[in-house]
């Protein structure tokens, strides 16, 4: 395997445990093992615990999707691993020989 291939592979595993970091954090951590001591803390008249729980697990699950698309985004540009669009077909065998040794 190439080194750039490596290095992208290496970034992405570091961005995806990152992220599963932070959803063990939130769904396991704040929404079950630490319910209690944060319900001590209210939010807009509502135990924080059940909060995170019921509604804030769900807003940082869907910015987890999101920063996960921006980061690869960037990943992608970094390494130079772009897609072609559907229209764009390659013109000739040796584009298809480059394309499918990416």
């Amino acid at each position: 395997m190439a080194d750039y291939r490596k290095a992208y592979w290496q970034a992405n595993l570091v961005l995806i445990f990152a992220l599963l970091g932070v959803w063990f954090l939130t769904s396991i951590v704040f929404s079950i093992l630490l319910v209690e001591p944060l319900n001590a803390i209210q939010l807009g008249g509502i135990p924080f615990g059940f909060w995170m729980a019921q509604q804030g697990s769900i807003y940082i699950f869907v910015a987890l999707v999101f920063v996960y698309a921006i980061r690869m985004d960037k990943l992608d540009q970094k390494y130079g691993g772009t897609i072609q669009p559907q229209n764009s077909a390659p013109e000739s065998d040796k584009e298809v020989s480059n394309i499918l040794q990416k």
